[in-house]
């Protein structure tokens, strides 16, 4: 799973005025074409449930913390995000949720791809059954 997935330091600015996080072309292993971002989830809600055939994505906590378990079929791994210094890199072909959503918590989600319905894996039995010989 680790070629799938990589923790990504997001170059950060401090001075007596505060922090400035800064994320540009090199930061992230793609093109930019979607940002988004989740607020107010409560606590005891998941996001995500799902898989991506085409995007790769990037996950940040801008605030609070909440947790990513992603699975590539073999293997699941659980993730807490809780720094907006660092986000998460998930390659295609991985299922990710989101759940744990710390009081205030903001997640952004930035994607290789524009929307589009079709290349999304949402059912998980679909998705285990590509793997399956």
């Amino acid at each position: 799973m680790m070629s799938k997935i990589a923790i990504i330091d997001i170059p950060k600015v401090h001075d007596e005025r505060g922090s400035l996080a800064v994320v540009e072309k090199n930061t992230v292993p793609f093109s930019i074409k979607r940002v988004y971002y989740l607020f107010d989830v409560p606590s005891d809600s998941y996001r995500g449930g799902h898989a991506h055939k085409e995007q790769q994505s990037v996950i940040i906590a801008l605030s609070g913390s909440f947790e990513v378990t992603l699975d590539d079929g073999k293997t699941t791994k659980k993730i807490i995000l809780n720094k907006p210094t660092q986000g998460l890199y998930i390659s295609t072909n991985v299922w990710r949720e989101i759940d744990n959503f710390s009081s205030g918590a903001v997640c952004l989600v930035l994607a290789s791809t524009e929307y589009k319905e079709a290349e999304y894996i949402r059912d998980y039995q679909d998705f285990k059954n590509q793997f399956e010989g």
